[in-house]
């Protein structure tokens, strides 16, 4: 019996297998160090398979020196996609980072090698929140599809304007700070103004040591007005979500 193989197909299928793996490994929530290298391999495997067929329609085999070159291209492609996704995400860990910032809670910083986030209280409170939302909410899955119709934007043997991503990232860096502040202005705000209000107040009355009772006024204001703060994360991550789709679709 003879054994009849596609390699145009598997060639082909192996291509996007690299592309996968380069985004899972660095785009959340696929990133996170809690899950098994082996799951992800799987995970990008399946998406590989189940896509191989589309993306592989019009793909013939190449010779050895082309193959490698499109191997790399499909690296690069996956990386910058990934860390497309990790800049729109970043804003909410930028976000907490300023309030833990204003809050007086950076004293309190530690590592969290599952995230490689290096925060205090909130830092990562937030960072684990957007985590859990994007599984809880299904976000996860418009990001896969994002990355799936990314090959009909870079397709396998496809190439690309290196203009185009590095634009993107800057454009990314840019929004990420101004949702940041969007996220974390008002509170930060208040914080900064009660700052303010207390040294008045030592102005005006030093011998009550007004900056000795601002911890646990700016403490209480912290946990407060975080909380409502909290209370919107989820409309913020779907936000989050749909940028994060548009800037792996090149901003479609």
């Amino acid at each position: 019996m003879d054994l009849a193989i596609d390699f145009d197909w598997l060639e082909g299928t192996m291509l996007a297998g690299v592309r996968m793996v380069a985004f899972i490994v660095i785009a959340p929530p696929f990133s996170y160090k809690a899950f098994p290298g082996t799951t992800k391999a799987m995970l990008a495997m399946g998406l590989a398979l189940a896509v191989g067929t589309q993306v592989t329609g019009d793909y013939t085999a190449l010779a050895t020196g082309p193959f490698v070159i499109a191997l790399v291209m499909q690296l690069v492609v996956g990386l910058a996609l990934g860390f497309l996704v990790s800049l729109v995400f970043a804003a909410i860990q930028s976000a907490g980072s300023l309030i833990d910032l204003f809050g007086g809670f950076t004293l309190a910083q530690a590592y969290d090698p599952q995230s490689n986030v290096n925060g205090a209280q909130f830092t990562r409170l937030f960072q684990m929140t957007a985590l859990a939302l994007l599984f809880a909410s299904g976000g996860y899955q418009l990001i896969i599809g994002g990355l799936i119709r990314s090959f009909d934007v870079v397709p396998l043997t496809g190439t690309f304007d290196l203009s185009a991503p590095a634009a993107m990232m800057v454009s990314g860096v840019v929004q990420m700070f101004l949702a940041t502040l969007q996220i974390a202005g008002p509170l930060v705000v208040v914080l900064f103004l009660a700052d303010v209000g207390l040294g008045l107040l030592t102005r005006v009355a030093p011998a009550l040591n007004a900056f000795q009772m601002g911890f646990p006024i700016k403490i209480a204001l912290t946990v407060t007005f975080a909380g409502a703060l909290f209370m919107a994360l989820p409309s913020v991550v779907s936000s989050l979500t749909g940028d994060a789709v548009d800037a792996i679709m090149g901003g479609r």
